[in-house]
């Protein structure tokens, strides 16, 4: 097996379905979708012939993650209504209906209560990554997805979006909350390198099987890869038409390397959350050409010739 075949099913293994929007009340298509948390559930050896594996996080887990998304909403609505120095723990905890012993229990702070918010948001857009049609190169899958997650009253709410603005403008002045933004970030990125290690590695196949049909790479001839290659993904064809720089999606006569998707999960993070925060910056309308959408789109076209995946 090699390098990121392994990276994609070790982090298809140990991710949790993320399911969330961007920060809303409980009303709404974008808002009880389920909170974007790791649940630990474990992935070792034989997980997938085990039924509590198979069958997803336990009710346990499920009501503590709902517990957490509950906090989290309570400390957004306080954080926007009092302001982040005038709320305290203990009146997010009131609020949301919890014991401030339980509050501590899952958060070691107030800032640290918006994870759950900020990482629904930002996984979304990986998840959606993921599920965009197969056929899509890696630069339009991250194209759809923007569109598909990003776009008010379509992938998200437009009063979602305004909440999404307020709560990074107030993380902009706060390290503590600025730190949770980033580290929901950085969750992320790490689902997103897997999943883009998943749809590279199909693609290098799908290329591979066609190589073989044409007679144009066949084991020991030149363009069939580097069978010493440890980090080569599956075997990504040396030979053959290789499209012209990041429109292949990784595959053509470059290798896909674990490095390069590692890189390429970072840069397509950078290019959307850049994107988000200048539009919570400023004063723009969430729908409008200057809205985190465009923004987002004319970051990526900026990275058209970014060899994906095998830089």
């Amino acid at each position: 097996m090699t390098g990121p075949e392994r990276t994609a099913r070790a982090a298809t293994r140990a991710s949790a379905a993320h399911a969330g929007n961007s920060p809303a009340r409980r009303t709404g298509d974008d808002a009880g979708a389920g909170p974007a948390v790791r649940t630990g559930t474990g992935a070792g050896p034989g997980a997938a012939t085990d039924s509590a594996a198979v069958a997803g996080p336990s009710l346990t887990e499920r009501r503590k993650a709902a517990t957490r998304m509950e906090i989290a909403r309570a400390a957004a609505e306080l954080f926007m209504q009092h302001g982040l120095r005038a709320t305290r723990a203990e009146d997010i905890a009131r609020a949301a209906g919890v014991a401030p012993r339980t509050f501590y229990r899952y958060f070691a702070g107030k800032e640290e209560a918006l994870g759950p918010l900020f990482s629904a948001g930002v996984e979304k857009w990986a998840e959606a990554v993921r599920d965009a049609p197969t056929g899509l190169s890696v630069p339009d899958a991250l194209r759809h997805a923007v569109v598909q997650t990003l776009t008010p009253g379509a992938g998200v709410r437009p009063e979602s979006m305004e909440w999404v603005r307020s709560l990074l403008r107030l993380a902009e002045g706060s390290p503590a909350l600025l730190r949770v933004w980033g580290e929901a970030c950085q969750g992320a990125e790490r689902t997103l390198e897997g999943v883009l290690a998943a749809r590279l590695s199909h693609r290098a196949e799908v290329a591979g099987d066609g190589a073989l049909r044409g007679g144009e790479a066949r084991d020991g001839e030149p363009g069939g890869g580097e069978p010493g290659d440890e980090e080569s993904c599956g075997g990504a064809p040396g030979g053959g038409r290789a499209d012209r720089g990041g429109a292949a999606g990784g595959v053509g006569s470059r290798h896909v390397t674990a490095s390069g998707i590692r890189l390429s999960a970072a840069v397509a993070g950078a290019a959307v959350r850049v994107a988000v925060e200048t539009w919570a910056a400023g004063d723009d309308p969430a729908d409008g050409p200057a809205g985190p959408v465009p923004r987002a789109l004319s970051h990526l076209e900026a990275l058209r010739d970014f060899p994906w995946g095998t830089a």
